[in-house]
């Protein structure tokens, strides 16, 4: 980022503030201002390393340089005065109080014969120089608290305040703490418990208010089976003034294209329970990631009674259960090889035709499971909020680990948890789509997983040394 201050050297008349922001970034010093203005140069627009505030006398030679680490926006040290002597008694900070103002006829001069800027205008745009913004001074608002406002609302984790260097003065640190909390709430979280809201639930407006003894003797023997007999990799919630609805969500098998993502589903007890199967609704997000898991919701089970199967496949009232349910989801639908879910596809399975497509089919769910991730993280649903933070903060250097093996050739679901690096890759057939796809989907993950806590230093490490020879061999 390069900030320079405008032409002209008037403090009288003060009526509007100028500062350019060359969004490339530059390390050179612009010398085609007037000699008695200021310079303020910064490595990258994402952290300062250092500056410096350039003086000049009446004749236009150098007369002080002042250097700076600190942060360019923060609120002190009003008035700085153009005149060297007021400059040497003053802190070295520099911001931006100390660049100059235009006067009224400075500014007439200015829209006339350079068209800088117009009254209607807050910024103007020179493709060499980069997007010129106008501040009104009768704001009074120090610029520096107006970027920071910016970050108010975001869970930044431990070293990202670094990057956003005006952070450290123009607000108290509040997320320097925020891996270890999201820990602590990820570890405390229960597998199973009861809630009050169900507002967001898909069932919610589908409610019968007849409610038999036996009825709901039968729901809180689910409910204590779930209690107890749980897998870790599933989660559910129920609740107190609706007996009839739950909610659960299960995490994608090691070994499959599902790998750590999170699929939600909310199921409703019908009031025949349980001589009729609950009925499902998959939280599909109008993605299509698995042959039984429509794009409606619609969740294709023969336990469920909604699609055909013999013998104990189906639903039976004195045996079947919840947990059932839940755990066939995981095993049967979310597996290895979704593309043999396909009524008749499953006939292929020994081909090598089969294999081809189902390494296809593979890295298209990825796409989509990715996809999903990023749908949890920006929208969990209800009571599942601190599940997903923490799930994605100590999942997501596992899941961006995996995307870049597949994106060397790694066939999709061969990553096991940390063992990237040692995934076989001598059956690479990776399609040009699936690359493009997974790299975009990529940096969006990383941002993401960056913002809640996940390990994520060495990724950004590798974006930075990429960007940096990238810039190298433009020039």
């Amino acid at each position: 980022m390069e900030v320079s201050s405008p032409t002209g050297s008037s403090s009288s008349g003060i009526k509007r503030q100028r500062f350019q922001v060359n969004l490339e970034g530059s390390s050179q010093i612009h010398r085609d201002v007037d000699p008695s203005s200021t310079d303020i140069i910064c490595e990258s627009t994402l952290g300062c390393e250092a500056r410096e505030t350039v003086i000049y006398d009446e004749d236009g030679k150098q007369k002080q340089v002042v250097s700076s680490n600190n942060i360019l926006g923060s609120i002190a040290y009003y008035g700085l005065q153009n005149d060297a002597s007021a400059s040497t008694s003053r802190s070295s900070e520099v911001y931006l109080q100390d660049c100059n103002y235009y006067n009224d006829d400075e500014e007439n001069n200015c829209n006339k014969d350079e068209n800088v800027y117009d009254e209607e205008e807050d910024y103007n745009y020179d493709e060499d120089e980069g997007y010129e913004f106008y501040l009104e001074e009768d704001d009074k608002i120090d610029y520096g608290f107006k970027l920071a406002a910016q970050f108010d609302d975001l869970d930044l984790p431990p070293g990202v305040e670094a990057t956003v260097p005006w952070l450290d003065n123009s607000a108290p640190k509040s997320s320097s703490n925020s891996k270890q909390e999201t820990d602590i709430k990820f570890n405390s979280f229960k597998q199973f418990n009861i809630v009050q809201d169900f507002s967001d639930h898909h069932f919610a407006k589908t409610y019968s208010s007849v409610m038999a003894k036996d009825w709901m003797k039968k729901i809180q023997k689910e409910w204590k089976l779930l209690e107890k007999n749980l897998p870790d990799t599933i989660l559910v919630r129920v609740y107190e003034d609706r007996m009839d609805l739950l909610r659960a969500v299960i995490v994608g098998p090691a070994g499959t294209p599902y790998h750590d993502g999170l699929f939600f589903f909310d199921a409703q007890f019908p009031p025949k329970f349980p001589q009729e199967p609950p009925v499902l609704h998959y939280h599909s997000h109008g993605l299509c990631l698995n042959p039984n898991l429509y794009k409606d919701g619609k969740v294709c089970l023969s336990l469920l009674n909604t699609w055909y199967g013999k013998g104990c496949e189906r639903w039976n009232p004195s045996e079947s259960t919840m947990l059932q349910v839940l755990v066939s989801i995981q095993a049967l639908i979310l597996n290895e090889k979704p593309f043999f879910n396909e009524p008749g596809f499953e006939l292929t399975a020994n081909t090598a035709e089969g294999h081809v497509k189902s390494l296809a089919y593979n890295e298209e769910i990825f796409l989509l499971s990715c996809r999903t991730m990023l749908y949890s993280l920006r929208g969990p649903p209800k009571h599942f909020a601190e599940f997903v933070a923490g799930h994605f903060c100590n999942k997501g250097h596992t899941i961006l680990a995996a995307c870049r093996a597949y994106m060397s050739g790694a066939p999709v679901g061969s990553v096991i948890w940390e063992q990237a690096q040692d995934v076989d890759r001598s059956d690479e057939r990776l399609s040009i789509s699936f690359r493009s796809s997974l790299k975009q989907l990529f940096e969006e993950l990383l941002m993401e997983f960056s913002v809640k806590g996940a390990d994520c230093d060495e990724f950004l490490n590798q974006k930075v040394k990429a960007g940096a020879a990238a810039a190298l061999s433009l020039q």
